[in-house]
């Protein structure tokens, strides 16, 4: 009796590996995008609240007259830049108040560019009239994964 035994796969165990693998691979990669496009989304409602918490707090400072803006005006800043750069506070010479550090980026369109509407703008305007900063938006036209466009939130 001769007692042959081989070491290795064949091919078709190879083969079969290899399709495994395949369907595996396949089943991963858009779970992997989906994720990658969720935490864009996180990190896009974060940031639009980090704007609009600051903005918020300007025209608060400005209402409560402890920093000074023009008697014609909303109260709220002119661009994004006047909460990096900060504004004088009223009675205080020489100290300013910032209202945020950097302006964040926003995560779909990997611009620090953001859609910008005025306090007289309607709440879905899409052009800026260019006297305040009421509200932020982004500048994607791509569609969320809940089915509502970005430029929406």
């Amino acid at each position: 009796m001769c007692n042959k035994r081989e070491d290795g796969l064949t091919l078709l165990e190879i083969i079969i590996t290899i399709v495994i693998i395949g369907i595996l691979a396949s089943i991963a990669m858009p779970l992997s995008r989906m994720a990658v496009k969720r935490a864009k989304e996180v990190e896009l409602r974060r940031n639009l609240r980090v704007i609009r918490d600051a903005l918020d707090e300007y025209k608060r400072y400005a209402t409560e007259k402890k920093i000074s803006v023009e008697v014609d005006s909303s109260g709220y800043p002119k661009n994004l830049e006047i909460l990096v750069e900060g504004v004088e506070l009223v009675g205080q010479q020489g100290k300013k108040k910032k209202f945020l550090r950097r302006i964040p980026e926003d995560p779909i369109t990997n611009s620090k560019e953001w859609g910008l509407r005025c306090y007289e703008d309607e709440p879905d305007a899409i052009s800026w009239c260019g006297k305040d900063v009421f509200d932020v938006f982004s500048k994607s036209e791509d569609t969320a994964l809940d089915g509502t466009k970005y430029k929406g939130w």
